[in-house]
């Protein structure tokens, strides 16, 4: 495993994120646009896809299939963001700026996962 560390910097922050969604789940729930049925579940698979794929950017043999699944798990949970940027209830009363820079970030985690695709 000569990976290099920001790949291990990536792994362990999905790894984190992912355990969050067990930890606090009703931050999450929230941000669940209310046209998602079972916010639940959608939590509770987002919070193991994102431990997985954490997991599995470690290792050479999956690593680029890790960084697809990362790529495709932000596109699928980027409607949870433009409705924290829509519903200030969702959006945890934080300025509406922080919510707006949140939205172009996720196409900067989008290209730090795709470098690891090739």
């Amino acid at each position: 495993m000569n990976l290099p560390w920001h790949l291990y910097l990536m792994a362990i922050l999905y790894i984190l994120a992912g355990f969050n969604h067990f930890r606090n789940p009703g931050m999450y729930i929230k941000i669940i646009p209310p046209f998602f049925k079972s916010p639940k579940l959608i939590n509770a698979v987002s919070g193991i896809a994102e431990i997985v794929l954490g997991i599995l950017l470690m290792f050479t043999l999956t690593t680029q299939y890790a960084a697809w699944g990362i790529i495709a798990l932000l596109i699928a949970i980027f409607p949870a963001n433009l409705y924290m940027f829509q519903n200030k209830k969702a959006g945890f009363n934080l300025p509406k700026w922080i919510l707006f820079v949140r939205l172009p970030l996720q196409l900067v985690l989008i290209i730090w996962a795709f470098q690891y695709t090739l």
